[in-house]
């Protein structure tokens, strides 16, 4: 049986912890509410720039002078993973389930004998996958310290991604990440990048219209397609930032609970040490006087 010491020592020891997981929580409360409507504003652009890609590239796409960002090299060889993870732990499973789905994307591709490069973005998903795919790793990218991110970080991101594919290194390239549904759900997603998926537009009502591009199509790609990478890259970094937010509110609420429930069975325990101990003394008191 522990002694009342050693218990009064733990009890102090989880109260200590129930205070830290308590202001996390609201940390995280108050970061969510600022990353959730950042990510939020982000979507309306972001799904915009999409439709007009899909206008536009369903024009050129047949055409030798199409960018290489919008129809690729024609080869499904080498994939380049860009996996997006939190900096930080502490928030549940978030980093663990964009780890495994990128671990189950990289043995579903190789078993199909392609080859897999590694673009890690974040502390936690680069440790995750080290463990096992460490030679398949072109680079890390790690924002720790930086309180915000914003457009600046998601364009180095891009940046590397095409040097990398202006260099021959991949054939198609993917994000990985999580994407921002609400508090207690983040979901791993795949979105392609490289070549640029095209949607199909759907049909507008009454009389069809057709448009006059001033410079031509190929030209405007050229421009808007970096441009796009970099907005998508941008949009997954904020839903990342506010599942992140989310998920470790959620765990340290739950740790919160946890330490208020281990206090009341260790403060019972105590209460029952204590009183037995009290008995025992008792006991050893009478009996010492009846013998006398």
């Amino acid at each position: 049986m522990p002694s009342l010491k050693s218990l009064r020592s733990r009890i102090n020891s989880v109260k200590s912890t129930r205070k830290i997981t308590q202001a996390m929580k609201m940390v995280a409360a108050a970061k969510l509410r600022r990353a959730q409507s950042q990510a939020e504003a982000a979507r309306p652009y972001a799904e915009r720039m999409e439709r007009m890609l899909a206008s536009l590239g369903a024009s050129v796409q047949g055409s030798p002078d199409a960018p290489k960002l919008l129809v690729g090299t024609g080869a499904e060889t080498v994939h380049l993973l860009v996996v997006i993870t939190a900096e930080r732990g502490l928030c549940g499973p978030f980093n663990t389930n964009v780890g495994r789905f990128a671990r189950n994307r990289i043995r579903a591709l190789e078993a199909e004998g392609r080859t897999v490069k590694i673009l890690a973005v974040g502390r936690k998903g680069a440790a995750y996958l080290k463990r096992e795919f460490a030679s398949r790793f072109v680079g890390e990218i790690s924002f720790a310290g930086q309180k915000r991110i914003g457009f600046d970080e998601a364009a180095r991101i891009t940046g590397e991604v095409t040097a990398l594919f202006e260099q021959g290194g991949f054939d198609i390239c993917s994000l990985v990440y999580n994407r921002f549904r609400n508090v207690i759900s983040q979901t791993p997603v795949e979105q392609r990048l490289i070549p640029a998926p095209l949607p199909e537009v759907a049909p507008a009502e009454g009389p069809s219209q057709e448009y006059e591009y001033e410079p031509d199509e190929a030209e405007i790609l050229a421009r808007i397609l970096p441009q796009n990478l970099a907005i998508q890259v941008y949009r997954s970094l904020l839903d990342n930032s506010a599942g992140e937010q989310g998920s470790r509110m959620t765990a340290m609420d739950n740790a919160t609970r946890n330490a208020g429930d281990m206090i009341n069975k260790l403060t019972l325990n105590y209460n029952r040490t204590r009183q037995a101990n009290i008995t025992k003394e008792l006991i050893e008191i009478i009996s010492g006087a009846e013998a006398v």
